[in-house]
C-alpha cells in the first residue's frame, strides 16, 4: 500500500447513491402500471451509449442532464408512456438529482472528512451533483464533474484534472468507485484506487459480482470499511 492519499475522489452513481432503487421508487409512485425495475434498468442502459456519442464527436459537449433526457424520450414509448407531457418529463428527468445514498454513506463520509479532502469525480453535471448533495446531506469539500473538464470518464483529463485542481501528484489522489472500468482508468493515470462493493447496484433481481480483482489498492465492503482501512 502506498502512502495515504490526500484527496479522496468519489464516483457517485452506484458508488455513493443507489440509482436503481431510487428511480424505481419514483416510477412506482408515478406510474404503478409500469415495471419500475425494468424502467430504471432501461434508463441506465442508455447511459454509456449516450456518452459514447459525445466521446466520438457525434454530439458536441452535452451535460448528463441532457443525455438523461434524450434517453428518457427514447424509452418512454417502450413502456407505454409516449403521451407523457413536457412538464412531467422535465420533472421525471430530475429524478437523477433525487437519488438516495446507500445506508453506509453519510456516516462513512463524515468519518473520512475528518482526515481527508472529499470531492466528487462524476460524469454527472455540477447542478445535478449539487442538488443531490443538498438533498441527501453529502458533505463534499468540493464538487468536481466531467463538466469541469469537458470530458467523460474514463478520459485521462478527468482523473488528472482532480490532481491538477488540488495541485497534487496523481498518487496523492484516490478514486473511490464501485466500477472496475472507472478504477482501471484512474490507475492508468497514477491514482490510488479503492473498490466499493455494491452488489445491489442493478437491483435485487440482478446481483453484481463484487469479488476482489487484482490492481486496486483497497477492496472495501462499504464506506465504513473504507474509513476503517484508511484509519479515519
Amino acid at each position: 500500500m502506498p502512502p495515504p492519499p490526500t484527496v479522496l475522489a468519489f464516483d457517485t452513481f452506484g458508488t455513493v447513491v443507489d440509482w436503481h432503487a431510487s428511480i424505481a421508487r419514483e416510477m412506482r409512485a408515478l406510474h404503478p402500471e409500469v415495471d419500475a425495475d425494468a424502467f430504471a434498468s432501461a434508463w441506465r442502459e442508455g447511459y454509456q451509449p449516450a456518452m459514447q456519442r459525445v466521446r466520438s464527436g457525434e454530439l458536441g459537449w452535452t451535460l448528463i442532464d441532457d443525455l438523461h433526457r434524450l434517453i428518457l424520450d427514447h424509452i418512454l414509448p417502450r413502456f407505454g408512456l409516449q403521451a407523457m407531457p413536457e412538464d412531467a418529463r422535465r420533472d421525471l428527468n430530475k429524478a437523477w438529482h433525487r437519488l438516495d445514498p446507500w445506508p453506509d454513506v453519510l456516516a462513512g463520509l463524515q468519518r473520512l472528512k475528518r482526515r481527508y479532502t472529499l470531492c466528487t469525480l462524476s460524469n454527472g453535471n455540477i447542478g445535478l451533483l449539487a442538488n443531490m448533495a443538498k438533498r441527501a446531506g453529502l458533505p463534499w469539500d468540493c464538487i468536481l464533474s466531467a463538466e469541469v473538464f469537458r470530458a467523460y470518464k474514463p478520459d485521462p483529463a478527468t482523473y488528472l484534472g482532480v490532481a491538477r485542481v488540488f495541485d497534487l501528484p496523481p498518487q496523492q489522489v484516490m478514486l473511490v468507485a464501485a466500477h472496475h472500468s472507472d478504477l482501471a482508468g484512474a490507475r492508468a493515470c497514477g491514482l490510488q484506487t479503492a473498490y466499493i462493493e455494491r452488489p445491489l447496484e442493478f437491483g435485487t433481481g440482478a446481483p453484481k459480482d463484487v469479488s476482489p480483482r487484482p490492481g486496486n489498492d483497497l477492496h472495501c465492503r462499504d464506506f465504513l470499511d473504507l474509513a476503517d482501512q484508511l484509519g479515519a
